[in-house]
């Protein structure tokens, strides 16, 4: 069967545009709603309960659009992405409870996930398998660029200064809506139409049981859980303890811009990484760098050294995310892609939904830096299960490979004049006794 035509790179050029914009709303509102929360009054705990509300309704909707994904068009769940997340910014911004912060914080949260199961979705489908590790690393870095200005930029806007946060974190929340909107720019010929999918009574009949036991989709799924929660409760947290330490919110949005900017330095070194390494080796070692890194925040430092360990970080960081989506795509049933990769962000959004909560409860009773420490021994955990695994299905030698490369040493031995031509049977032997 001849191989499917491969669309040309303008389409990740401008899905990596978007997805900059629509994830620098997403990171400017996160410290922004804190800050709000701190504002309306809220305590570590309810920061927490709020930064987990932010993965509730995606926990419920993830594998539904991603089964939906799998026998349709990746391209439509885009711009609905958009409308949530700006309309979630905006709406948390006029928020003047804790409750409803929370409930527009979910909003914000399934609109981020609408946008990431279709462009997820759109890189899997529409990348040759030798590209996906390079263009997942490209498509995230479009996370990082977003990661990188969102903080930068809401720090800017906030003040904590005459009690002024409660106006300008809610001037902020209206900036990031605005800012989610220029995603719209770059959202045209996006998908190719001729490998998008149609409908397959296949893809609706895999169970998500088989996908879940499929070897590599676990590990996958646990260290992108992980390494998000990291990055997550880093983003909601370090404003807090930012407040007890009298960092100014410019300078944690200063720090958590640096933190994106070394993963982005990571994701644009993958390949040649991958190159020397090997991906369970590169996976294993930055998931326990990065775990040592995030329980040495919770000390008193100087904030200089805070910012080097927050670069650290940042670079381990780079790594898991990327790789994890490889990972799950190559190991999950062809038909199931998008479904696998749903049950991988449902696994992050579990994650999103634990990890602030039990955060939240911990800072409560240890203070705000203990959080940091339950993420370096998560890191750690997801370092051992990075050491433990093995080659996924996908990654050992496809049948057509192994059928090529079997054919060339036949056809090696059959031109030497060395090699002994072996016998297959004896004259005299009789090969069908019946």
């Amino acid at each position: 069967m001849p191989a499917e035509p491969r669309p040309g790179r303008g389409w990740l050029l401008r899905l990596v545009i978007a997805f900059a914009f629509a994830q620098g709303a997403v990171s400017m509102a996160r410290p922004a709603v804190s800050y709000r929360a701190l504002s309306l009054g809220a305590d570590e705990s309810a920061i927490g309960v709020i930064a987990g509300v932010y993965a509730l309704l995606p926990l419920f909707a993830a594998v539904p659009l991603g089964r939906r994904t799998d026998h349709g068009r990746c391209a439509p769940l885009l711009p609905l992405g958009v409308v949530l997340i700006g309309g979630g910014c905006a709406l948390s911004g006029t928020a003047g409870s804790l409750p409803a912060l929370a409930a527009w914080s979910g909003l914000m949260g399934l609109g981020h996930l609408c946008f990431v199961i279709g462009a997820q979705s759109l890189v899997a489908r529409q990348s040759a398998p030798a590209e996906q590790d390079r263009n997942f690393g490209h498509f995230t870095i479009g996370a990082s660029l977003g990661q990188l200005i969102g903080p930068i930029a809401a720090g800017y806007l906030i003040s904590e200064r005459d009690g002024a946060m409660a106006r300008t974190s809610a001037l902020a929340l209206l900036v990031s809506a605005a800012v989610a909107v220029v995603s719209f720019t770059a959202l045209w010929r996006i998908e190719h139409r001729t490998v998008a999918g149609s409908p397959s009574e296949a893809a609706r009949k895999v169970p998500v049981g088989r996908i879940l036991r499929t070897r590599g989709v676990p590990a996958g799924i646990f260290i992108s859980l992980a390494v998000l929660s990291a990055t997550d409760i880093l983003t909601a947290y370090l404003p807090v303890v930012g407040e007890q330490r009298g960092i100014a919110p410019a300078t944690v949005g200063l720090l958590l811009s640096l933190r994106a900017a070394a993963t982005i330095a990571c994701r644009l070194a993958m390949t040649p990484m991958l190159r020397v390494l090997g991906r369970n080796a590169l996976l294993t070692t930055t998931c326990l760098l990065g775990g040592l890194i995030c329980a040495a925040i919770a000390l008193p430092v100087p904030v200089p050294v805070l910012a080097v360990m927050l670069a650290l970080l940042g670079f381990c960081l780079g790594v898991g995310q990327p790789l994890s989506m490889t990972t799950v795509v190559r190991a999950a049933p062809a038909k199931a892609r998008s479904t696998a990769l749903a049950l991988r962000l449902t696994g992050n959004r579990l994650g999103q939904v634990a990890a602030p909560a039990t955060a939240g409860l911990t800072a409560g009773i240890a203070g705000s830096a203990a959080p940091f420490v339950m993420l370096g021994v998560l890191l750690v955990g997801a370092a051992g299960l990075g050491l433990r695994g093995g080659r996924t299905k996908a990654e050992e030698p496809a049948a057509g490979t192994r059928g090529a490369d079997s054919a060339g040493r036949n056809k090696a031995a059959a031109s030497s004049p060395a090699a002994p031509v072996p016998r297959t049977e004896r004259p005299c032997e009789n090969r069908n006794p019946t």
